[in-house]
């Protein structure tokens, strides 16, 4: 049997999906801001990376700390975090902030990120944090349809399992000129999160001879 492995250029995909869930459940960058935490984000990104780079592409600790910059007792720890520890972190945030406002602690980060790893495997997508992350590229793309559906889109739980979960929040919509009714009914489903979505719709305007 040949084992196929996932390409590394999917990895910052991956990795960016991951934090941006970390964040989601952190309560989303303005939470950070009121709390002045962003000091948090370099240890959250280096702990996202170290968890893919295990789950996702079996790599050794020692090539993981090697990559990311890190000793090996930190990737260590990071690995052995007990994401359940740092949900009950979570809920009492103001805590946390006093406990490790400075930097996250390697524990804390590494819960974090498995955590939000897992829930993305498991099509739990970034329905907060990311829908606006897509938003706000569309916007400076200068994408009207994108944009508007994104903005209609806000509070929509991901994955989205049919056409009718998300058709009357875009009734009125056009997508090119056909009615986004009509467009989100001929895609397939479930769609796991925004860029999905956009990449579906941007794919079935092509199939329609529309640029």
């Amino acid at each position: 049997m040949i084992e196929v492995k996932p390409v590394e250029q999917d990895m910052e995909a991956l990795v960016s999906r991951v934090f941006l869930k970390a964040i989601d459940l952190l309560g989303g960058f303005s939470k950070l801001v009121e709390y002045r935490t962003l000091t948090w984000l370099p240890s959250l990104v280096r702990a996202c990376y170290t968890v893919i780079l295990r789950e996702e592409y079996l790599k050794t600790e020692q090539e993981i700390a090697e990559r990311v910059g890190l000793t090996g007792q930190t990737v260590r720890n990071i690995l052995r975090a007990d994401p359940t520890v740092t949900m009950e972190k979570i809920k009492r945030l103001e805590d946390l902030v006093e406990e490790e406002r400075k930097e996250m602690k390697v524990h804390t980060a590494g819960g974090l990120a498995k955590l939000a790893y897992k829930l993305i495997k498991e099509g739990h997508e970034e329905s907060k944090v990311f829908i606006e992350y897509c938003e706000r590229i569309a916007h400076a793309l200068d994408i009207p349809w994108a944009y508007i559906t994104l903005r209609r889109l806000k509070g929509v739980d991901f994955p989205i399992g049919s056409a009718e979960d998300i058709k009357e929040k875009l009734m009125g919509v056009y997508i090119k000129g056909r009615p986004a009714e009509e467009v989100i009914a001929e895609l397939e489903y479930p769609v796991k999160n925004p860029a999905e979505l956009l990449h579906k719709v941007k794919e079935n305007l092509k199939m329609h001879g529309i640029e």
